[in-house]
């Protein structure tokens, strides 16, 4: 298990999970409804740190205020959210010199996805938000279209927001690479009539990780 690691010399609105011998760090932003240390975010961080990823669970401001209020916020303004993010790459690339990779799920991946900055190897999306629920023709599409570095998306085949017949109808760049999870929703979570499970997912979802940061590093 990795440990939780807490010092005055990293930022604040941060929690770093870290492996004994890590290969690179992965900043893991949260979704729009649920903190940095929900049970999917401790899933997934505990999964890549196996995989010996130094993992900072990254909080948006509106979140930490409602951890500190107890009221429901909505997210703060998407150039805020990438100002934010953007503070947080620049103190963790200073930290040491791992490679620095940007994760999110959801609403974090897309913020995650546009922001363009020289220390970030490549971005991870769990559950790309392609539209708004409900909204299919709201497409949120210059973040996949407009990219410097690569771009990983771990995708339900069922995602409402985003499910693989409307990404599959889209012309993506070459930078762009899909991997789908068979009958998984926007939290990859497959029904149980699938036979397949839930962490089994969430595993896979790791494993790919793992080897495409692992082949960015290679090369």
């Amino acid at each position: 298990m990795c440990g939780w690691l807490m010092s005055n010399k990293v930022p604040t609105g941060a929690l770093r999970n870290s492996p004994k011998q890590p290969v690179a760090r992965v900043l893991f932003c949260h979704g729009a409804g649920a903190p940095m240390d929900s049970a999917f975010m401790n899933t997934m961080t505990e999964l890549l740190c196996g995989y010996s990823l130094d993992v900072v669970r990254i909080e948006f401001p509106y979140m930490a205020e409602r951890r500190q209020t107890g009221k429901r916020r909505p997210p703060n303004p998407m150039p805020q959210l990438l100002e934010f993010l953007a503070q947080q790459v620049r103190a963790w690339s200073a930290f040491d010199h791992l490679p620095l990779f940007v994760a999110g799920k959801s609403m974090g991946g897309r913020v995650a996805a546009m922001l363009d900055l020289p220390e970030v190897r490549a971005v991870i999306a769990l559950g790309y938000p392609l539209h708004p629920a409900g909204k299919p023709e709201k497409l949120r599409l210059e973040p996949l279209l407009v990219r410097r570095c690569p771009l990983l998306v771990v995708q339900g085949d069922r995602d409402l927001l985003g499910n693989r017949a409307e990404f599959e109808a889209l012309a993506l760049p070459e930078s762009v690479v899909l991997h789908w999870l068979a009958d998984g929703d926007h939290d990859l979570k497959p029904r149980v009539k699938s036979g397949l499970s839930h962490i089994d997912h969430m595993q896979r979802a790791a494993q790919l990780i793992a080897n495409f940061t692992s082949d960015l590093i290679a090369h």
